[in-house]
This record gives C-alpha cells, structure tokens and sequence, in this order.
C-alpha cells in the first residue's frame, strides 16, 4: 500500500510517502481500500510535536478518519461488509494511506444519496458539531457565535445553529472565510485578525451573546468570555490558536454560565457512534453541507499540512487516492 510517514516531529516536509505491505484485519476489523482521507488541524499539530493534548509516537502515519470500500475482513467479522462503501475511524492513527485497518464496530455504512468525499468530511466534523448543538441548543432569537466559522466543524455549526432561529455572528481570520460563512446562514460576520474588531464585536453585541462555540482559545476566549449573558453557554472545543482558553469558573458560576468541555459531547462510544450517524443522515438529506474546501493527492499530504497550518485552507482539506 502507499502511505504518508512522519518519522520525527516538526514541519510540514517530515511528511514522506512509503511503500508498505498490504495490512491483514486482525480480530474484529475490516480492511478499508482508501479513497478519501481527512485531515484535521489536530494532525498538524500532531507531527509538529506541539499537541495541546496527547501526543502520538514517531514513526506515525497520521490520520483518523477514512472513506472508502471495505475489501477485507476478520474471520470473525460478518462477511456481508465486503465490498460495503462505509466511513470509520482508524484509532487514532493510519488513515493517510490507501489501506487502513478499522474496527468493524466503528464502520458507518455511506447513505446511498451521499457522495464518500461528503461522508469523510463529516466523519469527525460532523459528530462533534453536531453533539456541541445538541447540548447548547441554541433556540430562535438567542444570538450565537461561532469562532473558526469557515473551518470543518464551524461552517456545520454556523448552518446547525441558523437552523435553529437563531441570530448568528461567525468569527474567522480572514474577509473570504468571513463571507463564506456569511454565505451559509450567518447574520453577521468578522474578522478577527482585523483591526479593532473586539471593539466591533461589542458593538454588534450591546446585550452580550447567549451561545459561544470556541474552536480556538488562547485571546479569542479572553474576549468572549464576558460577553456571555448571565445563564448563557460556553463551548470550547478546540484550540487552533495553539492554546486552550482560560475561563474564569468563579466568574462562570457566579454568572450561572454553563461551560461544556469537548470532552462531555459523545461521553461514550456509543454516543460517539449516534452521533456519527446523524451527522451523515442530515447531511444525506441536504440539511447539512460539508465544506470541502481543497481535495490534495495523499503523496501531496505536505502541502495540505502546509496549506492548513497558512491558514489559506476553507472548511475541510481531504487527501484522495486516486
């Protein structure tokens, strides 16, 4: 199989494509004949070394989510996945090759509507934004931001919430990330790498906001944070600045703001997997849309890290094996 390597940490350019044996299912899993491989800003930080949660060991072939058509499986494993058009997750790391082992409990079987890259994009993406709407559950009138509005879980966050009623403000760091978003539902949107805009942001907000959805942390938490109403909600679930936020849990408490880690959406494998398949059922239906923002072959995996971590990359970067 062909697959993309990282032997040390650091940039882009440790990323190397390598020949490698065909993998053999062992025990309860499936071989996956790859077709599309996603790419997530954990995965840079990952093989920079720079992780703000658990690391990985080097070597690595990073990637944790998959599309493609299962062309092996198990002895245990019910034969009727063969030749299955399914999406999974690979444990943690081995999606960017064109072969991946996977469990047979995590496969997702593709919606017949749906197309597999649509159904690699909100493998992951989907699930978390999906799970970060539920608990928040922004209802009609209440205003919403959404910090990282163009990226992969913020482009669905920005529709899910829209969908709701609700009034929404997307932050992203550059003017054609803003009007994407802006394309996809938002009300307001601005830029957060441009000049004066937390004054701009207050403006817009006299009356604070009840729902902040943080995928970036660091400063941006620092801003947002006390703008949120007495008894609104706070989800930080990423940290794309590098840094998680600092909140104040006295000052949440006092306020009777409910905070929401990454951590409680999907407690459980189970929920995890639901929510998966929700997340592909609305988009099945059309009532989500994945942005695919750039597809690079997977021998260029480099160049979408580069791409990524230069901040030019929209919505969701996919690698393609064919």
């Amino acid at each position: 199989m062909r697959a993309i390597i990282a032997d040390r940490p650091g940039g882009p350019e440790v990323l190397r494509p390598i020949e490698l044996p065909d993998p053999r299912p062992d025990a309860g899993q499936v071989r996956v004949a790859v077709e599309h491989a996603a790419i997530t800003f954990i995965d840079t930080q990952l093989r920079a070394g720079a992780s703000p949660g658990p690391g990985v060991t080097f070597p690595v072939i990073l990637g944790n989510g998959v599309g493609g058509t299962v062309d092996a499986v198990a002895a245990d494993v019910d034969p009727a996945w063969l030749g299955a058009r399914v999406v999974t997750a690979t444990g943690g790391s081995g999606g960017y090759a064109s072969a991946a082992l996977a469990l047979a409990d995590d496969l997702h079987r593709i919606p017949t509507s749906l197309a597999g890259a649509d159904a690699t994009a909100v493998l992951a993406d989907g699930r978390t934004a999906v799970g970060l709407h539920r608990v928040a559950h922004p209802g009609p009138g209440e205003v919403v931001v959404v910090t990282a509005a163009a990226g992969g879980v913020g482009s669905l966050l920005v529709q899910l919430a829209v969908s709701s009623g609700a009034q929404v403000v997307a932050l992203a760091g550059e003017d054609t990330k803003v009007a994407h978003a802006r394309a996809l539902g938002a009300q307001h949107g601005l830029n957060y790498r441009g000049a004066a805009w937390e004054r701009r942001l207050r403006d817009l907000l006299p009356d604070g906001v009840d729902v902040v959805f943080d995928g970036i942390g660091s400063a941006i938490t620092d801003t947002l944070f006390p703008l949120v109403r007495p008894g609104g909600r706070y989800l930080p679930h990423g940290a794309a600045s590098g840094h998680w936020g600092t909140i104040d849990e006295a000052d949440a408490t006092t306020r009777k703001i409910t905070v929401v880690p990454l951590q409680a959406i999907g407690a459980t494998r189970d929920d995890l997997f639901a929510l998966t398949e929700e997340a592909l059922q609305l988009t099945a239906a059309g009532a989500l849309r994945p942005t695919i923002g750039q597809t690079f072959p997977l021998e260029s995996a480099a160049a979408a890290h580069a791409a990524i971590e230069a901040r030019t990359a929209i919505g969701k970067t996919l690698l393609t094996t064919t």
